[in-house]
């Protein structure tokens, strides 16, 4: 691994509060090499974020959300990794073994990487660390670096994230290039306090196909961190884009994830997010159809436990005629966890015979559980079908009755009934690897203690 970027290295000085102007004075001095383009854009961005206010419980963006514990003051970027750090980061990433390229970083600073083959490359795809790729392909990456951002609620840390990311992952596919296996990237947090900006971007260009899995972890369980990331996906005409974000931080991160999809004709992406860590974790996912016929689906599942809030907004903007969309996002709930679910279908009056879903379901597996919901309709064209929905519940009593009639513990048996809740979701995972895994993270939900301290759920 080379370390030749300066981009790929934080500086030592950094070690101040994230919201303060020496902070990102010190971020700037360490892109010594970064093209003005990219100081501009940092600089706009951190101008922005410095202006706008916290998030208040007063906003409609923010309704039901828990906005008291939103400080950033005690977060810093992180100085040089030690080599325990990097081995750690380095173990915790064999989720998939079977992959077209694999990057792996620790507080953003890139400490594995497997390039895509060497046919792949000849052929014009773009496998780089963010960092790499800004001095290597600027001109592709400034066409769309940060042009298109969810917008939901979450604009001050979405301006933070652009004032102060400095690697992620880049993947380019050229035209009518497809690729079977996935690309694999690893983000890892170490050490207490630290703050970390991971950035995807990927982008698919006429008739390509490509699959990628974002996977987010800590390395200790009990280091007070935060996590500001951002994946964009463009899909060309054509192309066909899969995404999957699996989100395991420690139960100490406060986390956002700031997800942008734009869909050229007849395009076809689909995207997963699974929540399962942060103790707070807000997810955006804005989905745009600008051309004729294209189609995205997005899907989320997240299993809270212990006093975790997952806060979920999404938008669906149908520009163009004759595009489908569908979300579906299932939450299961226990101990005194919550949710939110805020959603919009938005049709633009030129976007005559859209089809377009969005579904919300939540399963309550504990009285004092909490699952907010709030889907919405806003259509301009007068050619459409489009449907929203939510639903919340407890598990089928019968259901449950018949497994604990046959000997299977009451903990058993609610996993078992949740596995299949989630089976519409985990039906759209691909990688046979990545389920197996999921299943053991979300299985341990059901059989160790919260955190907080409250009593196992329905024990």
């Amino acid at each position: 691994m080379s370390n030749a970027s300066t981009l790929e290295r934080v500086s030592a000085k950094a070690a101040k509060s994230i919201t303060s102007s020496e902070a990102f004075q010190n971020h700037l001095e360490s892109l010594e090499n970064a093209p003005k383009w990219l100081i501009d854009l940092k600089t706009e961005q951190w101008e922005q974020f410095s202006s706008l206010p916290m998030p208040t419980p007063k906003s409609e963006a923010w309704r039901f959300a828990r906005t008291g514990n939103l400080s950033l003051d005690k977060y810093q970027l992180s100085s040089d990794l030690t080599p325990s750090e990097i081995e750690d980061a380095q173990k915790n990433s064999h989720l998939i073994e079977s992959y077209s390229g694999k990057m792996v970083f620790a507080n953003d600073q890139l400490v594995e990487k497997k390039e895509a083959t060497a046919s792949l490359s000849q052929a014009g795809l773009i496998w780089a660390p963010l960092a790499k790729a800004i001095n290597e392909h600027g001109s592709l990456l400034r066409k769309f670096l940060l042009t298109f951002t969810p917008d939901l609620g979450s604009e001050k840390f979405q301006a933070l994230h652009g004032a102060l990311f400095s690697n992620g992952s880049f993947l380019y596919v050229p035209v009518g290039m497809e690729v079977t296996l996935p690309f694999v990237a690893y983000h890892e947090i170490c050490g207490h306090g630290a703050a970390v900006f991971p950035h995807t971007l990927i982008i698919a260009d006429a008739g390509a196909k490509v699959h990628l899995v974002d996977i987010f972890q800590s390395t200790g369980a009990n280091t007070k961190n935060f996590a500001c990331g951002m994946a964009s996906i463009f899909a060309g005409a054509g192309a066909q884009v899969s995404y999957q974000a699996i989100q395991e931080w420690n139960l100490e991160t406060l986390s956002f994830h700031l997800n942008s999809v734009s869909a050229e004709r007849d395009a076809d992406v689909q995207t997963v997010t699974v929540n399962l860590g942060s103790h707070q974790t807000r997810s955006e996912q804005h989905t745009c159809l600008s051309g004729p016929g294209s189609n995205v689906d997005n899907f989320s599942l997240s299993v809270p436990t212990g006093n975790q809030e997952v806060d979920q907004r999404t938008l669906q903007t149908h520009k163009a005629p004759s595009c489908r969309s569908n979300m579906l996002y299932k939450n299961a709930l226990m101990d005194d966890s919550r949710t939110i679910f805020s959603g919009l279908i938005k049709v633009e009056e030129s976007a005559q015979q859209t089809d377009a879903y969005q579904t919300n379901r939540n399963l309550l597996l504990n009285g004092s559980a909490e699952a907010n919901s709030l889907p919405g309709l806003e259509i301009l064209a007068n050619d459409v079908k489009c449907s929203h929905g939510a639903t919340t519940g407890e598990l089928d009593k019968e259901q449950l009755y018949y497994l604990l009639a046959r000997g299977i513990t009451r903990k058993k048996a609610e996993e078992l009934l949740v596995f299949g809740f989630f089976e519409e979701v985990f039906s759209h995972l691909e990688n046979d690897e990545l389920r197996e895994h999921l299943n053991s993270w979300i299985g341990k939900k059901f059989h160790v203690d919260p955190p907080t301290g409250n009593p196992v759920t329905n024990s």
